[in-house]
């Protein structure tokens, strides 16, 4: 199974409970866990069975683990760029790996209507983002066209709700 690739699962009411629990405190243990489905949902259940949940889990792709550090230590940037179609064969890829691969970048992708690229980056100071953008542009400047870099301030929210798990329960896919 490659990154892209859906995993194969068939949810339990206790796994979405699980994952539901985990995203509200990723710290929490099996044991506090299979205390919380007790406790909170009538689901009794020892703690091995939730900890081999979560590992059959995590082992088939349904949830990713990341360590993200808190937000007040970053500036977040958008970054967005479309290919420039004359010079489109000779270097998208590299342009695409280069920014896929740098340790600044949280999150890469493409969004419909104008065909854009976008990234989520993170950078210790402006300094950093300004020169990792002009490094990006002198290496592959000519293969890129229409580039935005929007300085994300205020960032409010930086987290998974609980609540966005509900609906997973007797679904093979999210």
């Amino acid at each position: 199974m490659t990154a892209r690739d859906p995993p194969e699962w068939e949810f339990k009411e206790r796994d979405v409970l699980v994952l539901r629990e985990l995203s509200r405190d990723p710290q929490l243990s099996s044991r506090e866990l299979a205390d919380i489905l007790a406790a909170k949902h009538d689901i009794d259940v020892s703690h091995v069975t939730v900890s081999e949940s979560i590992r059959s889990m995590r082992e088939e792709g349904v949830f990713r683990e990341a360590i993200i550090p808190n937000e007040a230590y970053f500036y977040f940037a958008l970054f967005e760029f479309k290919f420039d179609p004359e010079h489109f064969e000779a270097g998208w890829r590299e342009a695409m790996e280069y920014i896929r691969d740098s340790h600044n970048t949280l999150l890469y992708f493409l969004s419909d209507g104008e065909y854009q690229w976008k990234s989520v980056m993170m950078f210790t100071d402006r300094e950093s983002q300004s020169r990792w953008i002009h490094e990006f542009y002198t290496r592959h400047g000519p293969v890129v066209d229409n580039i935005r870099n929007s300085l994300m301030t205020n960032v409010l929210k930086f987290r998974t709700d609980p609540e966005i798990l509900e609906n997973l329960h007797g679904c093979g896919r999210v």
